[in-house]
């Protein structure tokens, strides 16, 4: 006989699984369509790129055989459209500190938890990108801290 409790329980199969990628593709599709402007909205990249380690604990979590994918195909789109935004020379300060703050915290989250490991790999490589476009001391981004 079921309890209360247990009667107010969710079945397991109704939650699903978060998914980084399309939660990114999504709202960076939307936003675009909402303004005709060509330019990007960097603060809702930044809001985005706020979120990656969040998705990265609930992607693996609740989608163990495809999370690290997922997590890491949004991240590295974020990452590319910092290029993008850096070729055009749009990109903010900020913006770029926001992927560099989302990179450590990735970082330390991959390697504080059981399985995530492999994860430590993924963020040296996307950090490695962001790297690629600082100045030539590698501590600024043209001239500014």
């Amino acid at each position: 006989m079921a309890t209360d409790f247990e009667d107010r329980l969710l079945p397991v199969e109704v939650i699903e699984a978060t998914d980084f990628d399309a939660f990114v593709t999504e709202t960076l599709s939307r936003v675009s369509r909402d303004d005709d402007s060509s330019k990007i909205d960097q603060k809702v990249v930044r809001q985005c790129i706020n979120m990656a380690s969040s998705f990265l604990l609930t992607d693996t979590t609740m989608n163990p055989g495809r999370g690290v994918a997922t997590w890491f195909s949004g991240f590295s789109n974020l990452v590319d459209l910092i290029m993008v935004l850096d070729k055009r020379d749009e990109l903010e300060i900020e913006t770029l500190s926001a992927a560099s703050r989302a990179c450590s915290e990735c970082w330390i989250a991959a390697g504080s938890w059981a399985g995530l490991i492999e994860c430590r790999g993924r963020v040296e490589e996307l950090a490695k990108k962001l790297k690629d476009i600082l100045d030539h001391n590698k501590r600024t981004y043209r001239g500014s801290f």
